[in-house]
């Protein structure tokens, strides 16, 4: 399998807060934000492995400025990370107010997809291509992240198995 390149998949979503996303006080729910996160980084590993994929865990979400009805949000999703059959995708929201020209960087999250064959099961994906140093960079912090989570799965099986020996 041929590895592929992290522009091949990279998406730029485009949507308008209305005021059916928002809560009394006229902020956009971060729920509807979430959501369109995951849709935008589904989007990046499908586009990278071809194939259907199921999000398996949400690493990081963080709410930087809160997003008013009328702005334009924009959901900027890139490969960070593929393993054997999952794929770490960052994707990053910034807010535009329409009115002003002003852009907020609004939001940032990491999300882990595992692509999927036609009976439903984890598939291979292709290798990801670094071509830069940024791509780089963001391959060396997603590789962190794995590492943390597979120690906090480590954890949890050994406090499942001898619960007298979690913390």
């Amino acid at each position: 399998m041929e590895g592929k390149r992290v522009r091949d998949s990279s998406v730029t979503i485009a949507q308008v807060m209305i005021p059916q996303d928002a809560n009394p006080a006229g902020n956009i729910h971060g729920g509807v934000i979430m959501k369109l996160i995951d849709t935008a980084a589904a989007v990046v590993a499908a586009r990278h492995a071809r194939s259907n994929v199921v999000t398996a865990s949400i690493d990081r979400l963080d709410f930087h400025h809160p997003v008013f009805v009328g702005d334009l949000l924009f959901f900027r999703g890139s490969l960070n990370l593929t393993g054997s059959t999952s794929m770490e995708v960052g994707v990053r929201v910034e807010a535009e107010n329409l009115l002003t020209g002003e852009l907020k960087h609004t939001a940032s999250a990491y999300i882990t997809f595992v692509a999927l064959d036609k009976t439903g099961r984890p598939r291979v994906v292709p290798q990801l291509i670094l071509e830069n140093e940024d791509e780089e960079r963001r391959h060396r912090e997603a590789k962190a992240r794995r590492e943390v989570r597979l120690a906090e799965r480590r954890s949890e099986a050994t406090c499942q198995r001898d619960p007298g020996n979690c913390g």
